[in-house]
């Protein structure tokens, strides 16, 4: 380490070059320091981003486990292209803080990583930091009144299909939009059991998951839209459940400890499912009829 310091000493330009990376990172984390620590602090009160902690940990793996082949990408800046996009992104911080739109400003974060990936590195360097940078956008908690559109509608779902799931097994239920009557209690369905979270919380799973496991876009493109059905069976079980637990041992079944940890075993059952379709799609593509032409050919 020593040794590395003193030959970097010794090389003007590179000390040079490393200043000036480290006081462009200083001016970024000024200009958006209040934008992260707001964003922080939604992930440490709303559980459905509660997993956006994680989502820089994984960047940055990502950036380690490619760093040969990033830093072995030919360095060609792209200065006014670069430029143009770190000035989109100070536009959108300033419109963010003037609306008080919080979503805004944090786009104006990850444009930002853009422009200065293009205006360091190029577009070459900008491909290899897709992913790292891309991934950030599912940390960022969306708004309200596009939460509330997609929140609503799963409720809706979630209280339909457990509504037939209960009746199958043979326990008299009635739905009144996102109320479900049973014979000994009402038991509603709010926008904490919408699924959203499962929803959000499996998708990032599902892109990290392909990215680091599958290398054809069709097989990451259908395990990314399975997320969708899966998301929403796994949360319409979650919620037979309960309904099942609260007609035959009352409302505190459907409330505490038991109601969260249903919560958890659902969300590892829908992982299951994930890892269960990626396995079908492997069937599919080794039997498949391709596979079937090339052995009739043989």
């Amino acid at each position: 380490m020593l040794r590395l310091l003193q030959r970097d000493l010794d090389n003007p330009g590179k000390t040079y070059q490393v200043t000036a990376v480290l006081l462009i990172a200083l001016a970024w984390l000024a200009v958006y320091h209040d934008v992260i620590r707001r964003l922080v602090g939604d992930w440490r009160v709303d559980e459905n981003y509660s997993h956006g902690f994680l989502i820089p940990i994984i960047s940055g793996y990502a950036i380690w486990t490619e760093r040969e082949r990033i830093f072995s990408t030919p360095l060609e800046p792209r200065l006014l292209p670069g430029a143009a996009l770190m000035v989109i992104a100070i536009l959108m911080l300033l419109a963010g803080i003037l609306g008080a739109e919080l979503y805004i400003t944090r786009l104006s974060l990850v444009l930002s990583l853009a422009g200065l990936a293009v205006y360091f590195g190029g577009w070459a360097w900008l491909r290899q930091l897709l992913f790292p940078i891309g991934l950030l956008l599912l940390a960022l908690p969306i708004p309200n009144i596009l939460f509330n559109q997609i929140a609503f509608p799963l409720q809706l779902i979630a209280s339909d299909y457990a509504t037939r799931v209960i009746k199958l097994l043979g326990i008299p239920a009635l739905r009144e939009g996102n109320v479900i009557e049973l014979a000994r209690m009402k038991l509603q369905v709010v926008e904490a059991c919408s699924g959203i979270r499962s929803l959000v919380s499996l998708t990032s799973l599902a892109v990290v998951y392909v990215y680091f496991t599958e290398t054809r876009w069709w097989r990451r493109i259908a395990l990314v839209v399975a997320v969708v059905p899966i998301a929403i069976v796994a949360n319409a079980l979650r919620v037979a459940g309960t309904g099942v637990m609260a007609h035959y041992r009352g409302a505190q079944a459907a409330e505490g400890f038991l109601h969260s940890f249903s919560g958890l075993m659902v969300f590892l059952v829908a992982v299951l499912l994930l890892i269960g379709v990626a396995q079908l799609l492997t069937l599919i593509e080794r039997f498949g009829p391709r596979r079937r032409t090339a052995v009739d050919e043989v």
